[in-house]
């Protein structure tokens, strides 16, 4: 038998209203415990063990969840912002409600992001002592330097001063004023891949983000839809990061 939770606990975890209107879910017996209608919402129960049914559907408790979401632009990355609209506002339906990004891609910046509540994966995939490559697809206008693979393979200085660790270019396509490329770097530094670029004398003018690690972007997945990550891509990630299988 697992750690006993109070049942507005479970349900408010997991997405099914506040405490207050759970309260009044259960006042109204639309609340079920192992098939018995339960109307005292501080009764406590096991999440692992107990069946707990709310308007007709079983709730399953989840400790842990995981979602890959393909950002869109003019979305920003954070949990609550009073003017603009966040990433976690884009995951609705059945979830727990302390999920937050694993990083940060600018408001204007489209691709993967991870959703989940697992602190110690986040810290792990972002930490620069793991060297979890992230992946982006950018398009640059101006000229790239001839040498601009063989500069950031070499770890970069910043016009700042900044030193960064080395990162992998390769070139798509290259012209005159506007080239295509994929950048592959592993921290996190603030807009980093932007001023990477600025340090070349190029601006970026579109940036996607494709993988972090094993993990790359559904590409099934429209702007702003997600999905729970499979199996395989959360031991995929557990791999990448040497962090144990958890329960949830």
């Amino acid at each position: 038998m697992g750690k006993k939770i109070r049942l507005d606990r479970f349900l408010a975890e997991m997405g099914r209203g506040s405490r207050a209107e759970i309260r009044q879910a259960a006042k109204k017996g639309r609340i079920q415990v192992n098939g018995r209608v339960e109307i005292r919402t501080d009764t406590k129960i096991d999440p692992d063990g107990d069946r707990v049914w709310m308007d007709g559907k079983p709730v399953q408790y989840l400790a842990l969840e995981y979602f890959m979401l393909n950002k869109p632009q003019g979305v920003i990355s954070a949990t609550k912002d009073p003017r603009h609209r966040t990433v976690a506002d884009l995951i609705d339906g059945e979830r727990r409600r302390d999920l937050f990004p694993v990083g940060r891609l600018d408001i204007d910046t489209e691709g993967l992001l991870l959703m989940t509540n697992d602190g110690e994966l986040a810290h792990c995939l972002l930490s620069p002592n793991k060297h979890v490559d992230k992946t982006y697809f950018a398009r640059v206008s101006g000229r790239l330097p001839e040498d601009a693979a063989d500069r950031m393979a070499a770890g970069m200085r910043l016009k700042d001063q900044t030193q960064v660790q080395p990162a992998g270019l390769e070139i798509l396509k290259a012209g005159e004023e506007e080239a295509e490329v994929l950048l592959t770097i592993r921290e996190g530094k603030f807009h980093q891949v932007k001023r990477m670029f600025e340090a070349l004398d190029c601006r970026v003018v579109y940036l996607k983000r494709l993988s972090m690690g094993s993990l790359a972007l559904d590409g099934r997945l429209q702007p702003g839809e997600y999905r729970r990550l499979t199996e395989e891509e959360l031991a995929g990630l557990r791999a990448d990061t040497g962090t144990g299988e958890k329960e949830g």
